[in-house]
């Protein structure tokens, strides 16, 4: 990976991690990318954060956009054409995660008296992912490493925020979801084991 590649992915994760610190700053809809060159959206944040209020539900309703992204980052991805079956199929198992996610994450959010933060367009992840400029399945497959790190980042950096204790644990579950994901994608990038340890939080 070239170092610009290096740069883009580690401020992708930082991106994402702070996604979901913010207590559901992800609930207007913002990207991770859209942070890095996309328009403001400070007012939209501000305004849909005080919609959905503070605390667990809306820490729930920034993941639930999270994983929405996922879901269009592997759905849109996955039909491009740029992957070979062994790779697609391994997308859609972990595509298959993110929408399983999504279903708790969702039935958390109305148990607690909110409404789930609604996805975006196809065009709008796409625009906002950059999915447009993805040419070949390394391109793929380096986008969605850097996502699913920056997902597992926010999950386990947001767990000590969390005050229902079953929530908390299912944020254990989600970051060690996307801790393999990650896993797997760097691996077949050819990437090294990091030497750090404490890899997530």
């Amino acid at each position: 990976m070239t170092d610009k590649g290096q740069t883009d992915r580690s401020t992708l994760i930082t991106t994402r991690r702070n996604f979901v610190l913010t207590g559901g700053a992800a609930v207007a809809g913002i990207s991770a990318l859209n942070f890095l060159g996309g328009p403001a959206t400070a007012a939209v944040a501000k305004r849909q954060l005080k919609a959905s209020g503070d605390g667990d539900v809306g820490i729930l309703q920034g993941a639930l956009a999270l994983e929405m992204e996922g879901i269009a980052a592997y759905t849109i991805a996955g039909g491009s054409g740029l992957l070979t079956p062994g790779t697609l199929k391994v997308a859609l198992v972990f595509l298959g995660h993110h929408k399983a996610h999504r279903d708790s994450l969702a039935n958390l959010i109305i148990k607690a008296g909110g409404k789930p933060v609604e996805p975006k367009t196809d065009a709008e992840y796409t625009a906002n992912l950059n999915l447009g400029a993805l040419k070949s399945e390394g391109d793929v497959v380096r986008l969605a490493a850097g996502l699913e790190q920056g997902a597992a980042n926010a999950y386990v950096g947001q767990v000590a925020a969390l005050k229902d204790r079953s929530t908390a644990h299912l944020f254990a579950q989600l970051s060690t979801d996307e801790a393999v994901h990650w896993a797997v994608l760097s691996g077949a990038l050819g990437d090294s084991v990091p030497a750090e340890p404490y890899l997530f939080g």
